[in-house]
């Protein structure tokens, strides 16, 4: 197993205290937004094998079979297929939706035939994989996640009382779902974004105001207008009234697949994807929105956010989801527990987000009694101590144990 050094990127986005109160360290003054763990090109971790750092893309470009295991290469290829990240939001991202993997490839295939630059600002497909997504709050977490049901909508935006939202009240009461939905949101997307400012404005001064009332949609009502606060006059705060405001308690989960328009808006968690960077922008931003190109990747469906919650096999809790590129579990460890036995076919990340978790290599049958732990060093004998923050890269079919006392993160690979 290996320690990871790990880069945190500074998206303007970031809270500028959640990182460092995670990771114990002093808060810069800067926005700290992600913590990435794994091999994306774009801030891969580096690892030491006592020859000085290296990049874990190259390492495992070197030998890959050895790296990420037979079953990993089969099914994805000789590369890590996921990314996993701490993700800090102080102020709302972007609105999105990724494309599956069949739109992904095809809409890659397209723009490399028109010849435009994979570094082009206008450019939807960096590569040609779906990036599925699961983000699990570590602090109470804020996001938007799928369309909510049109009735549910309407009386939503009919309560702003403005007349210049009227239209779309009527069409999503008359309109059956997926036309309602998609009609309304082709609106106000493709609407020219000065004609449409005062109307968001308008619709965030009524939010604000409703949601100092009270009732049944007012937490709802402060997020549409807090992220008008961040995103004055955008469209993208009008398509943002049509989805689902969802707050997360601490290990409660979203997942987002392929077609769902979602957005973070506040809080600290442990995020996972399949590695891409395949992102179609809805609004919320100054980057550019492909309008038609989205419209072709969204899935109209209504339904509520669905929070995802693990369930506990053998002590472990996983957060099931219906793809092969990755599964988080998450290890609750209490003190003086007897070290638990942990291997994997595949490769893996742990990653400590409470406490201090041992972890030993070589034999998972050794040292039954959690005795055996005490006062070793850090990283005596093949033995990593990880506090917040900390995570290790573990090839395939590597044995261990872990023990101690807090909260442990695993990702691997379903293969």
């Amino acid at each position: 197993m290996d320690r990871l050094a790990n880069t945190v990127r500074p998206y303007a986005w970031g809270s500028t205290t959640a990182l460092p109160e995670l990771l114990g360290t002093a808060p810069t003054g800067e926005p700290q937004a992600e913590m990435w763990m794994g091999a994306h090109p774009g801030a891969p971790s580096r690892i030491d094998r006592g020859a000085g750092p290296v990049s874990l893309a190259e390492v495992i470009d070197a030998a890959p079979g050895t790296e990420l295991g037979a079953d990993t290469v089969r099914a994805f290829g000789p590369r890590l297929p996921f990314l996993l990240k701490l993700l800090a939001a102080g102020s709302p991202l972007s609105l999105q939706v990724h494309p599956d993997l069949a739109q992904a490839k095809e809409g890659f295939a397209d723009e490399e035939r028109r010849g435009v630059p994979v570094d082009a600002a206008h450019r939807n497909y960096k590569d040609t994989n779906h990036k599925p997504e699961l983000i699990v709050a570590l602090t109470p977490f804020d996001g938007l996640c799928g369309f909510r049901h049109p009735a549910q909508a309407a009386d939503l935006l009919a309560d702003l009382d403005l007349d210049d939202l009227a239209p779309y009240v009527d069409i999503l009461r008359a309109s059956p779902e997926e036309d309602a939905l998609r009609e309304v949101f082709t609106a106000v997307l493709s609407a020219e974004h000065h004609a449409i400012a005062g109307t968001v404005e308008r619709a965030a001064l009524a939010a604000g105001r409703l949601a100092d009332k009270g009732g049944p949609y007012a937490e709802d009502y402060a997020a549409y207008a807090g992220i008008a606060h961040h995103y004055p006059g955008d469209p993208g705060v009008l398509a943002a009234m049509l989805l689902n405001h969802v707050r997360l308690q601490p290990g409660e989960a979203l997942f987002l697949g392929a077609g769902i328009p979602h957005a973070y808006l506040s809080g600290l968690g442990v995020e996972l994807m399949a590695n891409s960077d395949n992102v179609l922008r809805c609004g919320l931003t100054p980057k550019h929105v492909d309008v038609p190109e989205l419209l072709r990747v969204v899935r109209f469906e209504a339904g509520d956010a669905g929070v995802l919650r693990p369930e506990a096999v053998d002590g472990e809790e996983i957060y099931d989801t219906p793809i092969d590129e990755f599964r988080l579990s998450r290890f609750a460890l209490a003190p003086g527990a007897a070290p638990r036995p942990l291997v994997s076919r595949t490769p893996q990340i742990l990653l400590c987000t409470a406490g201090a978790v041992r972890v030993r290599g070589g034999d998972a049958g050794a040292g039954d009694g959690a005795g055996d732990w005490a006062g070793g060093s850090a990283e005596a004998g093949g033995e990593l101590t990880l506090l917040p923050g900390e995570s290790v890269f573990v090839p395939p079919g590597e044995r261990l144990t872990i023990a101690g006392e807090g909260t442990l993160f695993r990702a691997t690979v379903v293969a």
